[in-house]
């Protein structure tokens, strides 16, 4: 039974680097193509990637995006893995 999975990828640029930081995850290249990618932007230099997958079960092994160079970001970026429960539409 498939599973849908999102990936959350979520990194803050050293203050007014956030634009860099953007252009930086939109062009990382993930080793396969997901269902749907978004990328967000948000106060204080924040970048937030989304990826949706199907997998065969919620631990499926997936390719994420990279930590960025250490001079580019504030911290460690942040990475959640959700299941999907329900769609709405």
């Amino acid at each position: 039974m498939s599973t849908t999975v999102t990936l959350m990828w979520e990194a803050r640029a050293v203050a007014g680097r956030g634009a860099e930081l953007l252009e930086w995850a939109r062009a990382q290249v993930l080793a396969r193509e997901p269902l749907r990618r978004e990328t967000f932007r948000a106060p204080q230099d924040r970048v937030l990637v989304l990826t949706w997958w199907e997998v065969d079960g919620p631990a499926a092994e997936l390719p994420e995006l990279p930590e960025p160079d250490r001079d580019l970001i504030t911290r460690p970026v942040h990475r959640w893995r959700f299941e999907s429960v329900e769609t709405l539409t």
